[in-house]
Order: structure tokens, then sequence, then C-alpha cells
């Protein structure tokens, strides 16, 4: 079970102990992965800058002032903020807005998972280097504010919702800007009249191409990637240095920030509209911190400090020692990339640029792909089929739904705008949004999980946050010039995002409200009150305490149950990933001859859900080692069943404890397996079923009578069959409601839940054991 998971937490206890040689090996594979897009932007900054706000004059101050705006914006957001600062912010290793919100849930308790547990917090990558503020400082007191304001934890969430949501939209828009403006190099070669009816047909079917060869998954060509960016890198920084040295050798002196004032002196309004293009020199930067889960903090580091950040600043410097030199321009082609290339190399450099932004757009794709399963996990997006493409490699996924929305979104943009001044626009501002968002959380987590002063907290907002502010403006006033189409999506896909997560959680509230106290089942003895049949009844809720509505309305309503009943809980919790030493939370409802288990799966957020035969196996053997190790309360029942929590005990996969009870299945037949000197096997009596479940315990420690019993009792109910009772729930809002909750329960949840695809566990379990029992939620 879980075969990427354990993958990952395998490779990360080989990272811990990183040999230069595998820092390296990860820098160079990360140059494929992460800096895709980022190295891509200088086929469209210029061009963007340049579209309408200001002119290219001959004393090259609008030329000099763009280039150094390029040179601080990469030094101070790139470099300074992500490299140095944010990429610290990790979360078990994970990074990305999704983690910086885990991060601030788990140290603040603002979690909006509603089935959270004490028990969660005991996971060893929950409570790791989470300490508690000194009650006197600011940190403390906001923590306690953030604790007792729910309003202010659903700003938390919101906030968090709104990076989710401008990430997914630009998983829309760069692909279109990268593709498009890669093959715009067609232009040069081709006559005014022509290649305008060339481009965007050549960037739809490579477009198509891309989306058609998602679910393939990047592994079978992933090996091709860091060879393809650093060719890309290796080329615009050879033609930078060119350009450098043959047109203007003087160009370096643009980098004083002194040519920013002249800059904006000079063109006022224009120059500070003109920002919108210049931001584009940054799109990708969030990428270092979204996809920190693949490599290393250094690795990344030094990937962009030696390789990229100098690459992309010889090429902005090439480009303006050429414009420098170059004032008469047909306005036709504008001030792009490929004019400042050698006319000979033109055509190979155009190649590269295509496999450059294919390469880039598959990484955002593939972030778009991993922040919606994130989502998905955390209760914030509606379940949504997620293919597993390798599996080997961790985080390598696959959404069939999400594909297709992003192709025909990407190809009615590019069709839609056709040119890269209003796709520029759009990025621009989704870019800007995510990095303001992450400003935002990063100002909170330098207090509440760094406890650092108030006052760092304060500057790192300041700072940044009135850079990041100035090219928001500048990308917002040109709402009706394309960036509204980041916002229109953004808003769509939080709408969709809060109206899922608020329905499940008022569908969960009412899952606590009407559940059945244990004390109910105590009052109706061993047989609780109906027949038992042989058997295994696994009943799925989403209770972690509790008798589960579910369970009373099937009883009530049919005069047998199975002989053995598991209340089963699949949950995710705010941790990138959960050990398998960790994955079961397993105990008894009841006295121990009443023979009900409650058994918890915990997932974190970023761990691969597999739900085959091979986890029903699993599962039944972790109810197996938790009779055997003898876990359990002194006579099978807690004194006080609200503290049902406490008794329950945490224990690992099968492949965690290979000294401790495995099971076995085999086909009929009538001779007994040796048994050796380490190993005795519990048998079942009945010979004559078509498969014989077996438990193989070892000698020591020795178990009493009564576990014996438990252990003989499950595996002939295992041998029996397992029936799955699956809730069927037709979700509707009370009588007495507001217009908004009728509207977003009755309309907006009821279709996305009818539209979504089924829990994991639905899909994978069969249907001739499978029984649905319907119930209406009225919340």
């Amino acid at each position: 079970m879980d075969p990427e998971s354990g993958f990952y937490q395998n490779h990360v206890k080989v990272r811990r102990k990183e040999s230069w040689r595998t820092v390296l090996t990860l820098a160079y594979q990360s140059l494929g992965v992460v800096y895709g897009d980022l190295s891509t932007s200088p086929l469209y900054v210029y061009k963007s800058t340049f579209a309408e706000d200001i002119q290219h004059s001959k004393t090259n101050e609008e030329i000099y002032g763009v280039l150094s705006f390029v040179f601080w914006t990469l030094t101070l957001v790139p470099l300074l903020k992500y490299v140095f600062i944010v990429l610290k912010a990790d979360d078990n290793g994970e990074g990305g807005t999704f983690a910086l919100y885990s991060l601030l849930c788990r140290h603040a308790r603002v979690n909006s998972l509603p089935n959270c547990q004490l028990a969660d917090e005991e996971l060893s990558t929950y409570k790791k280097d989470i300490t508690a503020p000194a009650s006197t400082t600011f940190g403390a007191r906001l923590k306690s504010t953030l604790e007792t304001h729910r309003v202010l934890q659903k700003c938390l969430l919101v906030l968090a919702l709104i990076g989710t949501s401008m990430v997914i939209g630009d998983g829309v828009l760069t692909p279109a800007i990268s593709v498009f403006s890669a093959v715009s190099g067609v232009e040069l070669a081709m006559s005014k009249e022509h290649h305008k009816y060339v481009e965007v047909p050549v960037a739809c079917i490579i477009l198509i191409g891309l989306f058609a060869l998602q679910h393939y998954g990047t592994h079978r060509v992933g090996f091709l990637f860091a060879p393809v960016v650093i060719s890309w890198l290796l080329c615009i920084s050879a033609i930078g240095a060119y350009n450098i040295f043959h047109w203007n050798p003087h160009v370096y002196q643009a980098l004083s920030p002194y040519y920013m004032y002249k800059f904006l002196k000079k063109t006022q309004r224009g120059g500070w509209m003109s920002l919108g293009g210049i931001l584009l020199c940054i799109t990708g930067s969030e990428a270092m911190f979204a996809d920190l889960g693949h490599f290393s903090q250094l690795s990344i580091k030094i990937a962009f400090t030696s390789v990229v950040y100098p690459s992309l600043i010889l090429a902005y410097m090439g480009q303006a020692a050429y414009l420098s030199c170059h004032h008469e321009m047909e306005n036709d082609y504008r001030i792009g990339f490929y004019v400042s290339v050698p006319e000979k190399l033109r055509w190979p450099v155009l190649v590269i640029a295509i496999l450059a932004a294919v390469v880039g757009s598959q990484a955002i794709i593939t972030g778009t792909f991993s922040i919606i399963k994130q989502c998905s996990a955390l209760g914030c997006f509606p379940r949504v089929k997620i293919v597993h493409t390798s599996s080997k490699v961790h985080g390598q996924i696959y959404i069939p739904e999400i594909n297709w929305l992003l192709m025909l979104l990407c190809l009615a943009i590019t069709i839609g705008f056709r040119d890269t001044k209003r796709m520029g626009n759009a990025s621009g501002l989704a870019v800007i949004t995510v990095m303001l968002v992450t400003t935002c959380l990063m100002s909170l987590v330098i207090v509440l999980c760094w406890h650092q002063s108030v006052f760092l907290a304060i500057c790192f907002v300041f700072f940044f946050g009135t850079i990041e502010a100035l090219y928001f403006s500048a990308s917002l006033i040109k709402f009706l010039e394309g960036a509204w189409v980041p916002i229109v999506l953004a808003l769509i896909f939080m709408i969709v995002m809060y109206v899922w997560h608020y329905g499940t959680l008022k569908k969960y509230e009412f899952d606590v409200q009407n559940k059945v106290s244990v004390d109910w089942l105590l009052t109706l003895g061993p047989s609780l009150g109906i027949v038992r049949v042989r058997g295994i009844g696994l009943i799925h809720t989403e209770l972690v305490s509790g008798i589960p509505v579910i369970f009373t309305h099937f009883v009530t309503n049919l005069p047998a149950f199975h002989q053995v009943l598991v209340f089963l809980c699949i949950k995710s919790v705010p941790v990138p990933h959960v050990k398998h030493e960790e994955r079961f939370l397993v105990g008894h409802i009841g006295p121990r001859e009443y023979r009900l288990y409650r058994c918890i799966v915990r997932y974190g957020y970023r761990d691969v859900q597999k739900d085959d035969q091979e986890f029903e196996n699993d599962l039944i053997c972790s109810i197996a080692e938790f009779i055997r190790t003898g876990k359990v309360v002194p006579n099978g029942a807690s004194e006080d069943p609200a503290k049902e929590d406490e008794n329950m005990a945490v224990v690992g996969t099968p492949s965690t404890h290979a000294e401790g009870i495995q099971v076995r299945e085999d086909e009929v037949d009538n001779q007994e397996s040796a048994t050796t000197s380490e190993l005795r096997e519990i048998q079942s009596p009945v010979k004559q079923l078509k498969k014989r479940v077996r438990f193989v315990i070892p000698k020591s420690p020795e178990i009493n009578r009564g576990a014996r019993e438990e252990l003989q009792e499950l595996m002939e109910a295992r041998e029996a069959g397992v029936a799955y009772i699956l809730g069927h729930s037709y979700v509707r809002a009370k009588q007495g409601s507001s217009l908004a909750r009728k509207l977003v329960i009755n309309y907006g949840y009821d279709f996305l839940r009818r539209n979504s695809r089924p829990p994991t566990y639905a899909l994978s379990v069969p249907h001739a054991s499978t029984l649905e029992v319907g119930i209406a939620y009225h919340v």
C-alpha cells in the first residue's frame, strides 16, 4: 500500500545524509522541473513592457530603466525573498500556499478539517518543531486571537483559497503565453500578412499535443526536461553575452537603481503602467517554493544562484544592449526576443524555445494537478479522479477532468487574445496575487511558527508587500485589457472550493449532532439486539467517535448484522505525509465480546490513497495486531465513553511490524503448512471454503486465551467475506434557512456532489459486496 509515499519517506531518510553528489544531482533535475517557466520569461518581457504604455526612444532612458527594474525585481523577489527566506518555511519538506496554511493550522489550531483528534497531534510529522510561544509575547496573543475568533479563521482560509485559485488560473495562462511567445518567432521569417494566420494554429496544435500527452506522465519524458532547460539557458546567456560585447559593453551601468528613477521621472504614468510587463520577469518564481517537496532547499538554491539567475541577467542585458543600438523597428514586430537573436541562429533558437516553453508549461500543469489534489484532501475541492502515473516517483499525478478543462481554457485564451500583450496582463496579475498571498501568510509564519518579533514580520510585509503592491496596482489597472481573466477564473474556482468546503463542513456537523453514543450500544448486549451472521461488516463513516446514524438506520430496518463490525474512517490530516508506522488508529467500541472496532486511517495531504485489496488486508492485519499486542482497556471498555479516542492504539501497516502478526490467504487444500520454531499458526476449522485465511503470529510474547478467541473469530469472519456499508446522502437546507444557504446547499453543493467522483474507497470495493444506506441531511 502507498508505494509512492513509501518511496518518498525512504527518499527523505537518504536526503538527510545528503552528499554533494546528491545535492548537485537534485539541482540538475530541478532545472527541468522548477525553472522551465521562469527561464522562458525573456521571450515576452520586453515585448509586453513596450507594447503600448512607453516607447523606445534614442535616449535609451526607457530601455535602461526597464533593464534596471528587471534586474532589481529578479534580485529582490526570487533571490532574496524566495531563496533566502520563504524556502525555509517548509512543511516537513513541502512548499506552496497550502503548505503555509497547513503549517499555520498546526501551530495555531485553526484547522479547517472538522474531524481532527488529539491523537493526530501525536504524529511525528505533526509535532515536529512545534513549540508554544511564551505567554507574554505578541505571538501568544495572536495565536489566542486566531483560535477564539471563527471569523479570522475563515479569513485565513479564504486567503489561502485566493492564492490557490490564482495558481490554478496561472495553470491556464502560463502554457498559453509561453507557447504563443515561443511560436511568435516565425513572424521574422514570414511576411506580415501571413505570420498572424500561422502563429495561432501552430500554438493551438502544440497546446493540444501537450495536454493530450499528460496521461502518460512526466516520468516518461522527464529525463529530457533538464537538458532542454539547460540548453535554453546556455543559449540565451551566450546570445546575451554576444550582444553585450558586440553592441553595447557599457550596458551594465543600467543596473544602477538611478536608472529606475530616471525611467519613472520621464515616463510617469506610462512607466507605472508598463510595470505590468516588467512583472513577467518573475513568473515561475513561486514554483521554487511549490515544488520544494520534490527536491531540497539547498539544491534549489544552488540551481537558481549558479545557473538560472546569471543566465537570465545576461539574457536581459543582452536584449537591452541590442535594443540600445536599434531604434528604428517595424511596428508589427515590435520589441521581441527574436530580433536580438543573430539571423543565422533564429530557427535553431526557435526550436529550443518551443521545447523550453513546453517544459515550462508541463511544470505548471503538473503543479496545478498537485495543488488540486492537496485541496481535495483537505476538503476544499470536489473529489476528482486522480491517476498516479508513476509507481516509483512520488507526486506524479494526472487528473483527467482538470486536464481537459485547462486545455479548453488555454485554447480559448490563445484564440481569443492572439497577442502576448493581453496574455501578459492576465498572467502578471495571477502571478503577483499569489506572491502577495505568500507574503501575508509568511508574516504569520514568522510570528507564530518561528517565534520571531512582530517587528520583523512587519518589516517583511512592508518591504516585499510594497514592491508587490506596486506591481499589483500596475496589473490591476489593465483590468479591461486582459487582467480580468485571472480574476474571473479565480472567482469561479474560489466559489467552487468554498461551496464544497461549506457543504462538507455542514454535513459533518449534522453527523456529529445525530450520532449515537456508545452508551446506546452498551444497553443492547453483545448481540446488539439482532442476529449476528458470519462475516465482517465495514461501515464507512466520517466520524472519529460515536456511532454514525446510518448504522442505527440500518439495524432498525434489517434484523441481522455481521459478527465483526468495523467502523472505518479514512481521513486526511494537515501534514504532508503520515508515516506507515502511524497510519492506523485502532480501538474497541464497547466490551471486547461485542466484536466492534473503530479503525481510523490517516493520510497526509500529499499521500497516495489506494484503497484496494491490499488495503483491505492491511486493515484486517492492523486489527489483528491490535488484538495480539493487547493494547486494550481493562475489561474491554472505557469507563467514560466520551474518552474513547484516548483508548485507541497506533498500529502501523504490516510492512512496519515484520515481527508482528501477518495475514496469509490460500486456495483450499487440506494439507497443513509446516510450522517453524519461530512461528505458530491459528487456522480456521472450516475447510470447505474457497479461501482459507491464516494469521501467522510470532511465538513470543504469548497471547492470552481471550485474545486468541478474538483472533479466531476475526479470522473466520474474514474467510466468510467482507461487506461494505456506505452512506448515500441527500443534503438539503433545513426549514427556516436563509436564501443564501438554500442556494449554496440545495443548488451549489448538490450540483458539485452529484458531478464529483465518489470517495476512493467507494470506487474500489466490489459491487457485489456493497450496500448503500440512504439518509437525508437537513443542514
